[in-house]
């Protein structure tokens, strides 16, 4: 397969307020300020007719309205009010707003500007430009003719404070990659294929791989994994392990422990297995490996921006089809640490195939585990899809999820993690039941039979991706794909520098 094309559209920067000769040459100028600065609005070029758009009716925070100037080019004029205290949620959405409206213009040349009396101006430059760079990105098609799809050639932002450009941008590109993987149709994006897109990402990023094959995790024992694939029609499926090494590290340090392992559900295709699903709850299957697109973009993200970091990223990559080979409810089976499983419902593959990948990640003993997965329904009905779902067995660590969810504006809710729900996962014939019979407070089963295989002594986080779609987008993303996670696991880890607070 070929990797989708995540180049940004040029960013300039102009210390000074646009003029008629620079609002001329763009074809949109978007522009956010306060309701009662009217003498901000003079300083604009045309400035009767922002004057206009205010008068309009009365301004209220959040509010937005748009006209065009009087230039040859007929420039797009939009006038947005911020909202003193907003959310970065708020932001991102009011960003995203505006950038869709555009977006059928289909412009070339885009204008930011945030009034310098608009309280947390830098943040409100933050959204604009993720916004843009999100909006203006085209997911996979695969139309017999080529669609006219819009390109943003270049951003130019007016009178902006200092910003952390280099980071907004690999968030960006990130998430856009995040998005396209997951849209890929499960025919286009297969284990070979996905093997093939690593490879390739490892070689621009400068990341070492490793592919760990159905053989090899044969010799591994790892039972819960195998037990998924055994369906598959070729024996494709696999554990893929990728590194950063952004730390410096002596000469007797080089097998030390990684900062962080990302670990990633991969389920290319989720059919239900032999508990097969209904037509409309198999419909959008393909989209079922975001958490391992998640694990990656952020790997690569940390790359890009040479974070000071040892980083390590495992992809737990299969499909969960239905076959005379595939695995049953009531089989036993033996994950790779030696815990014994008894398979309740087959539909409850992602579990089976991230114990022996967190199994294998926790041999590696890094000083935080964070693994990312469309794991639950239990999670959407718990949380709709604007919240995800976090787990963790370090309670001192809830605080700085909740907090890296609201500065990101991915938010995310800690659900409990308490011992007591073991006695729902008993097993009469193996070490513990794969999932319980009623389905009742799954999100929260799910999470304690994960926790068997990552170890009481390694600090973990669990991420139940239920904003990985949602109809209509989310925030800042008109998709239906939204990417949900990046901008989450990248604040949690240069924000709220979480892997540097964490003691083993």
């Amino acid at each position: 397969m070929t990797l989708p094309d995540c180049t940004l559209a040029v960013l300039r920067r102009r210390r000074t307020l646009p003029n008629g000769r620079r609002a001329a040459a763009l074809d949109a100028l978007v522009v956010l300020t306060v309701p009662d600065d009217a003498a901000f609005l003079r300083r604009l070029p045309e400035a009767a007719r922002w004057q206009a758009l205010q008068r309009r009716d009365k301004p209220g925070p959040l509010s937005s309205r748009s006209t065009t100037l009087a230039n040859a080019r007929q420039t797009v004029a939009q006038l947005a009010y911020v909202k003193a205290g907003a959310s970065s949620f708020e932001r991102l959405s009011l960003a995203g707003k505006l950038l869709r409206e555009l977006a059928a213009r289909k412009p070339g040349l885009l204008g930011l500007l945030v009034n310098g009396a608009a309280p947390d101006a830098a943040l409100w430059y933050e959204a604009l430009l993720t916004a843009a760079w999100t909006e203006s990105f085209a997911l996979p098609v695969y139309r017999s003719r080529r669609s006219n799809a819009w390109r943003l050639k270049a951003i130019e932002l007016y009178a902006a404070p200092a910003l952390d450009a280099d980071r907004i941008a690999a968030s960006a590109r990130a998430g856009n990659l995040v998005r396209a993987l997951t849209a890929m149709p499960p025919n286009k994006l297969d284990a070979g294929a996905y093997r093939r897109a690593l490879l390739e990402l490892s070689r621009r990023h400068r990341l070492s791989l490793r592919w760990y094959s159905q053989a090899q995790l044969q010799r591994l024992g790892a039972g819960a994994f195998l037990a998924v694939a055994r369906a598959n029609a070729t024996r494709t499926a696999g554990i893929a392990h990728l590194r950063w090494r952004g730390r410096k590290t002596g000469s007797r340090q080089r097998g030390r422990s990684p900062d962080v392992a990302l670990v990633g559900k991969g389920i290319l295709f989720d059919t239900g297995g032999i508990n097969l699903k209904t037509h409309r709850s198999m419909l959008d299957m393909h989209i079922d490996m975001s958490g391992s697109a998640v694990a990656v973009a952020t790997l690569v993200a940390l790359a890009e921006l040479r974070a000071p970091m040892n980083v390590d990223a495992w992809l737990a990559i299969s499909e969960n089809n239905i076959g005379p080979n595939a695995y049953r409810p009531q089989e036993v089976v033996r994950a790779s640490n030696g815990v014994t499983i008894q398979v309740i419902h087959s539909d409850a593959e992602g579990r089976m195939v991230l114990a022996d990948t967190l199994a294998l990640a926790a041999r590696t003993r890094p000083r935080l585990t964070i693994d990312f997965a469309t794991l639950t329904g239990a999670c959407v009905h718990a949380l709709t899809e604007r919240y995800s779902g976090v787990f963790t067995n370090r309670a001192q660590l809830a605080g700085a999820l909740v907090a890296a969810g609201a500065a990101s504006g991915e938010r995310v809710w800690n659900f409990p993690l308490d011992e007591d729900f073991d006695s729902d996962l008993d097993s009469p014939v193996a070490d513990i039941m794969q999932c319980s019979v009623d389905g009742k407070g799954d999100h929260i089963l799910a999470a304690r039979f994960l926790k068997r295989f990552i170890g009481d002594d390694n600090p973990w986080v669990h991420v139940d991706l239920s904003s990985a779609t949602r109809r209509g987008g989310l925030a800042h993303v008109g998709s239906e794909i939204t990417g949900f996670g990046v901008r989450f696991t990248l604040e949690l880890l240069l924000g709220q520098k979480l892997h540097q607070r964490v003691k083993t």
